[in-house]
């Protein structure tokens, strides 16, 4: 793959509509698409400004393919450092294939995935992190993933781990300068400078990687288990939170053989609910098997609800105090939400002493809808987006958690060797493998395998 080439590829979804987007960038792209447009106003496009758009005709010669807007970027003022011009057409599947066909004779060739954003990142228009997270801003489907991905895009998370390799830069090499007069036993690098910068880089790197795992589930949607005895309410809890009939509702126990999961955003954050199989002894091998699923959905989920019904479990509450206990002592580190299903069937009486037998109980009608609001708001509550409401920066990206951790590892040795009168050599071999780290990150430094399965997920045309 040569990024000589001048690319073209659609860079609209793929479909009819109003309108489709076609964008070719390289050397000869307003060459190119000269050749082919004629404006209405008889301008030659390639004597036009940058950052312009013109209205007029694409020809295949003397054949009009359509009428459309041509947006003209000269370098380096485009999205990839390159010339790049971006034809709106009408959305016709033909005319998008037409043009893009007409392209590909007079020279181009198909974009790759995630080429656009790969060339705008060897043109350094975008440091490595920051183009990971143009594939995360169109992946984005709630407010909060929305928000880390603008964060991140805009530098945020690159910056900051510039900012502190820069430093750590500066340090080995008084530290490399050191060893070029090793004779004269002098020492250029202040020590105790050298130790503060390296606590603080720990501290950055330990929040950092904390971060990680507010920032992985907020990414993909927070897991949410409902559990609880067959026929409960589960299903009905569910459809209630979807506000539709997404899972199955019987009076006959046992309905729920498998997982069933669908996703919601609520106050900006992606919530991942699963409804479980009931929790019960039984011979039946199916519900067996949902009922074992139900305890590794409970595993991966980041918050437990246990529902109980609150009609029909009154008379034996000692028991559904049992099932509470058992979950706790299993998950002792996953919270829960023990929540009383059904309570429009209770008076008034009955639920005054459910709540002073079971004290942490969220009362709860799913089938009136009363409640669920109160429950979504529980939701939120324990989750932490305390970073995320303060606009500090939240790691979500698996390679870069993995760099970090590198990083630390070797920062951790880096003190060590201060702390221990290590010599400045050996010191030098840990910190330039935790620069290493760093420049993994920004891409500073990287190799053609690393590059080919960042930008393979992208999206062509992006």
């Amino acid at each position: 793959m040569s990024h000589n080439d001048t690319i073209v590829a659609l860079a609209t979804a793929s479909g009819s509509g109003a309108i489709a987007v076609i964008r070719l960038s390289g050397e000869n792209a307003i060459i190119m698409a000269s050749q082919s447009f004629k404006s209405v106003s008889g301008k030659d496009l390639l004597e036009q400004k940058t950052h312009t758009i013109h209205l007029g005709h694409i020809m295949d010669q003397s054949r009009t393919i359509d009428e459309v807007l041509v947006s003209v970027f000269k370098n380096p003022n485009s999205y990839t450092g390159e010339n790049v011009v971006e034809i709106s057409c009408h959305g016709s599947l033909y005319i998008q294939q037409e043009i893009i066909q007409l392209f590909l004779r007079k020279g181009c060739r198909m974009a790759n995935a995630g080429e656009y954003t790969l060339r705008a990142f060897l043109n350094g228009k975008l440091d490595l992190s920051q183009a990971e997270a143009v594939a995360d801003l169109i992946a984005s489907e709630n407010e909060a993933s929305h928000q880390i991905a603008m964060q991140q895009m805009r530098g945020g998370f690159s910056s900051e781990i510039s900012k502190l390799r820069e430093e750590l830069l500066n340090f080995a090499s008084l530290i490399e300068l050191e060893l070029d007069f090793a004779e004269e036993d002098v020492e250029f690098a202040d020590r105790s400078q050298f130790m503060e910068l390296i606590d603080r880089i720990q501290f950055v790197l330990k929040r950092l990687i904390d971060s990680f795992a507010v920032g992985n589930v907020i990414k993909n949607g927070i897991p949410i288990a409902i559990v609880g005895e067959p026929n409960v309410g589960k299903s009905t809890l569910l459809n209630a939170l979807l506000n539709e009939d997404r899972a199955i509702v019987s009076e006959i126990a046992g309905t729920t053989r498998d997982t069933i999961e669908d996703e919601i955003s609520i106050g900006g954050i992606g919530f991942r609910f699963i409804d479980t199989a009931g929790i019960r002894d039984t011979e039946d091998i199916v519900e067996s098997i949902g009922i074992r699923k139900t305890f590794e959905k409970i595993e991966q989920s980041q918050v437990t609800v246990y529902l109980f019904d609150a009609l029909n479990s009154f008379e034996n509450l000692q028991q559904v105090k049992i099932e509470i206990e058992k979950i706790k002592n299993k998950y002792p580190q996953k919270p829960l939400l023990i929540i009383a299903n059904k309570i429009d069937k209770l008076d008034d009486r009955k639920l005054a002493a459910l709540n002073t037998e079971i004290p942490e109980v969220k009362l709860l009608s799913a089938k009136t809808g009363f409640g669920v609001e109160a429950l979504t708001d529980s939701l939120l509550n324990l989750i932490n987006t305390g970073a995320l409401r303060n606009n500090e920066t939240i790691v979500t990206n698996t390679r870069h958690y993995d760099a970090l951790l590198k990083a630390f590892e070797e920062i951790q040795k880096v003190k060590y060797g201060l702390e221990s009168g290590l010599s400045g050599d050996l010191l030098a071999i840990d910190i330039r493998q935790a620069l290493f780290h760093f420049g993994e990150i920004t891409g500073e430094i990287t190799n053609d395998d690393l590059l080919g399965n960042i930008f393979a997920n992208f999206c062509i045309g992006k």
